[in-house]
C-alpha cells in the first residue's frame, strides 16, 4: 500500500516525497479517503500516528481542485496551544511547498500586526490557537464566508484547558454547510458530546492503541523527593542519553529542573505556558537541532513536540493521568529506532504507577542506581530571600536602637 492509491495532485505528491513519506499509516489509510468525499470525520488517534497528514494531504487536494483567484479562508484548524499551530502550519507548508496555497499560523504570544499582515494578503489555510482567533475575528481582520472545513485537533487537549466557550463562539461564525474533522486522543463524554454539535453524521475512526510500544524499553526509579534530583543528575551522566525530554508536573518545577541542570553544565532549555513564544520556539529549535541535549516541559506545552530522534523520555514527576504516561513516553521509540522510558516514582506515586501498570497491561521493571544513598535524610535549602529580609530588619533595628542611644 502506498500514498499513490490517493490519486493526489502531482504537486502534492512531491510534498509527500520530500518528507520521505513511502506508506501511509493507519490513521492516513482511514481518513484520507472519507475526508476527500467531503464526509465529516471523528477520529480518535494519538500524537506519533501521522493524524497531521491524515487530515492535511485531503484537505489540501480538495483546495487545489477547486482553484480560487483570492486567497480566501476555506481550511480552519484550530489547536490547544502555539506550539502545535506552528508545527501543523509548518507540516502544511511543506506538504504544499510545490503549490500556491497560502497557509497563515495565528496564536497568542506574538504581536498581533504580523498575523493581520498574513490575513490581509489571503490564506487558503488557517491554523490557530481559539483565543488569538477571536481577537482577530473581533477586529474583523478575517471573514469566513469561504470556510469550507473546520478541524479541530487534539479537542480533548483544547476541552482540558477551558477552550469549549471559544470554541462554541468560533462555531458560530462559521458557515452551517460546512465539513468537520474532529480528532482526540481520548473520546470523553466531553469530546462527544462537542463532536454531536459540530459533527453530522460522521465517519467514526479509531486507531488502535498500542497497550506497550515494543520500541521502548521503561524503567521505574524509585526514589525519595528530595533525591529525584541527584538520581536524574546522574542517570544524565551515566547513560548515554543524547536527546532527552523530560516532564515536570508544573511550571516553577520545569523551571527548577532546568536550572539545576544548568548548574552542573547540563545543556538544558525549558518550555511551559509562562514562558514568551520566542523562548518557547527558540527552546524547542536548540533542542531540535542538538544544541541542547535536555528539553524540559509541561504536559500541555509538550502536547504537538514533534521531534525525531528522541532516544529518552524522563518522568521527573510522574503524570496526573495513566493516558498521559503513554502520551509521554510515545515520544521516543519512532521510526524503528528504540527509544527508553525513565520514570522517578515517589512513594506517594506508586497508586498511579499501579493504574500505569494495568493501562499497559505489564509490571514495569524497577532498579536502583549505585552510589546514591536512598537513607539519606533530606536537606532543607536555605531560603536565601527569607535571609536576606532578616538581616536587613536586624540591620534596620540596630540602626534605630544606635539612633535612640545617641
Amino acid at each position: 500500500m502506498s500514498f499513490s492509491q490517493f490519486m493526489l495532485d502531482p504537486r502534492l505528491q512531491q510534498g509527500v516525497a520530500s518528507l520521505g513519506f513511502t506508506q501511509p499509516t493507519p490513521i492516513q489509510t482511514a481518513t484520507i479517503p472519507a475526508a476527500m468525499t467531503g464526509q465529516d470525520v471523528l477520529g480518535s488517534a494519538e500524537t506519533g500516528t501521522g493524524k497531521t497528514a491524515a487530515y492535511l494531504l485531503p484537505l489540501l487536494q480538495k483546495l487545489l481542485a477547486t482553484p480560487t483567484r483570492q486567497h480566501a479562508i476555506r481550511v480552519l484548524v484550530l489547536v490547544p496551544t502555539r506550539e502545535l499551530a506552528l508545527q501543523v502550519a509548518e507540516h502544511a507548508e511543506q506538504l504544499s511547498a510545490h503549490t500556491d496555497l497560502r497557509i497563515a499560523a495565528i496564536f497568542g504570544g506574538m504581536a498581533m500586526h504580523a498575523q493581520e499582515n498574513a490575513l490581509r494578503r489571503g490564506a487558503d489555510i488557517v491554523i490557530a490557537t481559539p483565543g488569538r482567533l477571536l481577537d482577530h475575528a473581533s477586529r474583523r481582520n478575517m471573514t469566513f464566508a469561504s470556510l469550507q472545513t473546520l478541524v479541530l485537533d487534539e479537542a480533548d487537549r483544547m476541552l482540558d484547558v477551558g477552550f469549549l466557550p471559544d470554541i462554541r463562539r468560533i462555531v458560530a461564525l462559521l458557515p452551517r454547510e460546512r465539513q468537520t474533522l474532529l480528532f482526540s486522543a481520548t473520546m470523553t463524554s466531553a469530546v462527544l458530546g462537542l463532536a454531536a454539535q459540530v459533527t453530522r453524521q460522521p465517519a467514526r475512526i479509531q486507531v488502535e492503541k498500542t497497550a506497550t510500544p515494543d520500541a521502548i524499553a521503561q524503567t521505574l526509579f524509585p526514589v525519595p523527593e528530595h533525591l529525584k534530583t541527584q538520581v536524574l543528575q546522574q542517570l544524565l551522566r551515566e547513560e548515554t542519553m543524547d536527546s532527552v525530554l523530560i516532564f515536570a508536573r508544573t511550571k516553577h518545577r520545569a523551571d527548577r529542573v532546568a536550572k539545576q541542570l544548568q548548574r552542573v553544565n547540563i545543556r538544558a532549555g525549558v518550555i511551559h505556558g509562562d514562558r514568551s513564544q520566542s523562548q518557547r520556539i527558540a527552546a524547542l529549535e536548540d533542542f531540535r537541532r542538538g544544541k541542547s541535549r535536555v528539553l524540559v516541559a509541561t504536559d500541555i506545552a509538550a502536547r504537538g513536540i514533534d521531534v525525531e530522534g528522541i532516544s529518552h523520555v524522563v518522568n521527573y514527576d510522574a503524570p496526573m493521568q495513566a493516558e498521559d504516561y503513554v502520551h509521554r513516553i510515545g515520544r521516543t521509540g519512532r521510526a524503528q529506532a528504540v527509544g527508553r522510558a525513565y520514570t522517578l516514582v515517589t512513594p506517594t506515586d506508586e497508586a498511579m504507577i499501579r493504574k500505569i501498570e494495568m493501562v499497559l497491561r505489564q509490571k514495569l521493571q524497577r532498579r536502583r542506581l549505585d552510589g546514591i544513598d536512598y537513607h539519606a535524610s533530606a536537606f532543607v535549602q536555605p531560603d536565601a530571600e527569607a535571609i536576606r529580609r532578616y538581616v536587613e530588619q536586624n540591620r534596620a533595628r540596630q540602626k534605630n536602637q544606635a539612633t535612640r542611644s545617641a
